[in-house]
């Protein structure tokens, strides 16, 4: 279009664009003036806005300012329809904000964009970093080997929930088997005895940490061995539906009370209660995982496991900022402690026979 081959401070219709620009951002054209200069004293979040602006508006950035708007950070999700990414990518949007830094988000979609798709656009877009939430890494099955052809690259990166030996990187986790301990002594301490666990695919690292915490927890609480605990057992799908399909078999075995991965499998086995004709929780007790957004509203409020995201969302970034800024952090696993938030999903168990 031909806009942009002057900086905008240098000709008389140059003020009309510092007008334009100025409306756009929603700040004075001094502001814009100031950013534009490459002067000092403006808030990083202003100056965002200033050159979002200049985007929107179809003129070139300064050359100054290329270099200076590099600072982009990739963030990689599965999905968006759990709410809980979107809950981490807020979070870390805001924590690399804060910091200077544009977070570029990429989900995946069914039929859509892979992880290494995804990742190869970021690097082509000369991010100075990568966070990867849920992400291949978490997959027991997947070649670890494209994270060190990431790693060659010089694209520093962090890994959110999941874990593998083999990949140096800083981790960030919740304690997956504490957590199930939590739920299985809160329902033992209601009554309850025979107690599902509804899970995602067993390949997952998360998912195979959520069912030592959950044998764990029988164990102690309950002395039953793995052999007994293995019908209470269910994998299916991270989702609604995936959630009603397990907790419908765990229920046709006799459990009281089923403990789900995800708040959405947790809703979906609340629906599957309903079908065989069980009030929740006064037929059955269920238990999310996550403490998504505004499932405490749902009908009864949800019994959860709170996936610390705020604490493990900012130690994302500082770990990243430190990769970035030439000072790695440790490559190892930062593991967070969730916590137990109890509701109105869950109550005393009704009468029933021992199991076994």
């Amino acid at each position: 279009m031909g806009k942009a081959d002057t900086c905008p401070v240098q000709s008389t219709s140059v003020t009309a664009r510092l007008a334009d620009i100025a409306a756009q951002a929603g700040v004075s054209e001094a502001t814009v003036s100031r950013v534009l200069n490459g002067k000092p004293g403006v808030a990083a979040a202003t100056r965002e806005a200033v050159l979002t602006a200049l985007d929107l508006l179809g003129y070139e950035r300064p050359a100054r300012l290329r270099q200076r708007s590099a600072g982009l950070v990739g963030l990689i999700t599965p999905e968006l329809e759990n709410p809980i990414f979107p809950a981490f990518a807020q979070v870390i949007a805001q924590g690399l904000t804060r910091q200077g830094y544009t977070p570029v988000l990429a989900t995946q979609t069914p039929g859509g964009s892979t992880e290494d798709e995804l990742t190869g656009m970021l690097v082509e877009r000369g991010v100075a970093g990568i966070i990867f939430v849920s992400g291949l890494h978490a997959d027991t099955t997947a070649d670890m080997e494209r994270y060190d052809r990431l790693r060659a690259k010089g694209v520093p990166f962090v890994l959110i929930n999941g874990f593998s030996p083999r990949v140096r990187a800083p981790f960030v986790s919740p304690d997956d088997r504490a957590a199930m301990r939590l739920a299985v002594t809160h329902l033992v301490s209601l009554g309850h005895r025979r107690i599902g666990l509804a899970l995602g695919p067993a390949r997952f690292v998360p998912v195979q940490r959520k069912k030592e915490g959950f044998l764990h927890g029988m164990r102690d609480e309950l002395g039953l061995d793995e052999e007994r605990c293995a019908p209470f057992v269910q994998h299916s799908l991270y989702t609604l539906e995936g959630g009603q399909a397990a907790a419908s078999a765990l229920i046709e075995r006799g459990c009281t009370a089923v403990i789900c991965a995800s708040d959405l499998m947790a809703l979906g086995a609340i629906r599957a209660a309903r079908q065989h004709g069980l009030e929740v929780p006064g037929g059955i007790s269920v238990i999310g995982f996550d403490d998504s957004p505004l499932i405490a509203f749902t009908d009864p409020p949800l019994t959860t496991i709170r996936q610390p995201v705020q604490a493990m969302g900012q130690a994302a970034v500082r770990a990243l900022l430190e990769e970035i800024g030439g000072t790695p952090a440790p490559h190892s696993e930062f593991v967070f402690m969730p916590e137990l938030v109890v509701r109105g999903s869950t109550a005393t168990a009704p009468a029933e026979p021992s199991p076994g």
